[in-house]
Formats: C-alpha cells, sequence, structure tokens
C-alpha cells in the first residue's frame, strides 16, 4: 500500500496544481449538488465511480448504506442527511450499495456476531430488509438484499423532516443505485414500488 504521505506530496505536486483554481473557488463555496450515501466499504469510491470534481458530492458513508428512519435525537446521519438538504440544498439523493457487501453478506448468512455488539446493533436497522428476502435461494439472497436494501433505506430517508418537506416541494429527487464492484457498473434501481422504512 502506498505511504498516506507520498499521497499527499502526489496530490500537491500533481494534483492540486492543475485544479488550483477550482480549490480556490471551493475555499469561499459550498454547493454540492448530490447528497450521496454509500457504504463505507472501502471499495467504494464514490468519487471515483461518478467521476465528480471536489465539491460536487456531499458523502454520506456508514456500514451498510443504512440510514436510520428519523427519531429525535443527536445522531450524526441525521444531521448530515439535514445539512445537506436543508441547508446547502442539494437536489439529488443517492443510496448506493454495492455487490459483495460485508453488511449485507453478515445478515444474508446469519453470521454469529454475539463478538461485535455495535456491529450487530446497527445492522438491526436493516431487519425489515432481511425479513423482505427470506423467501430468496441462498444463491441470490445477498444480491437481493442489497437491492432491498437500498429500497428500504430510500423510504427511511423519507421519514426526515427536512428530505420529507423537499419532496414536498418537489426540491429534492431520490434515486437507488447498486454499484457492481467487479464488473465497474451501476444499476439504477425501480423504485416506483412501495416501500416500507426499514426502522
Amino acid at each position: 500500500m502506498q505511504d498516506l504521505a507520498q499521497g499527499v506530496a502526489q496530490f500537491r505536486r500533481d494534483v492540486y496544481p492543475t485544479k488550483a483554481g477550482l480549490f480556490a473557488h471551493l475555499a469561499t463555496t459550498h454547493r454540492p449538488s448530490t447528497l450521496f450515501i454509500s457504504c463505507s466499504d472501502a471499495r467504494v469510491v464514490p468519487e471515483l465511480i461518478t467521476q465528480s470534481e471536489p465539491g460536487e458530492l456531499f458523502v454520506i458513508r456508514t456500514a451498510g448504506n443504512l440510514v436510520p428512519a428519523y427519531t429525535p435525537g443527536s445522531d450524526g446521519v441525521a444531521a448530515s442527511i439535514e445539512y445537506a438538504v436543508a441547508v446547502l440544498g442539494v437536489s439529488e439523493i443517492v443510496v448506493c450499495g454495492h455487490s459483495a457487501c460485508g453488511a449485507m453478506t453478515a445478515l444474508a448468512e446469519r453470521h454469529d456476531l454475539s463478538g461485535a455488539p455495535a456491529i450487530a446493533d446497527w445492522l438491526r436497522h436493516a431487519d425489515a430488509s432481511v425479513a423482505r428476502t427470506a423467501a430468496e435461494s441462498d444463491v441470490r439472497k445477498v444480491d437481493a438484499l442489497v437491492r432491498e436494501n437500498v429500497r428500504a433505506q430510500l423510504a427511511n430517508l423519507a421519514t426526515h423532516p427536512s428530505v420529507a418537506r423537499a419532496l414536498a416541494s418537489n426540491a429534492v429527487a431520490l434515486r437507488g443505485w447498486v454499484y457492481d464492484i467487479p464488473a465497474g457498473s451501476v444499476e439504477e434501481l425501480d423504485t416506483a414500488r412501495p416501500a416500507v422504512p426499514a426502522a
């Protein structure tokens, strides 16, 4: 693995000079058009997949690209969503799942998470998705769960007041994507069918 300090040096030497004007503009301007919610998986890099420039995406990454349904109280995911929608005024929200997701695999294959209680508690946000894919064959279970989970997280997003207001005024569009790591392709899911918040 490349040393991180070497990466910074390469950025300063090779990348920054070609985008110096953009970075000068971004020093005083923060207007991303899209809130991109993806998995924390190191193989999923939103800016690389979408070929976005700095400043174009507001990114939230969580294990399993999970978005808890709104509840009052302190919550970093909810605060980031509210900031992106109510303050920055993003016009699009993408929830992006991906192939071979470790979180969805653990749920589909019923891994023992007793030694990782924080992970087990977090993955409870996908319980409804697991229930809705219970009839899938073992071969298709992970893929089906990845897709159903994206739909469920979009439904959860709509429970957040800032998102609900933006949806009511047609100020924001919700999209569900699945990124296929080995193929390098992105599938946009049909999100027209009703979904139930994963809770």
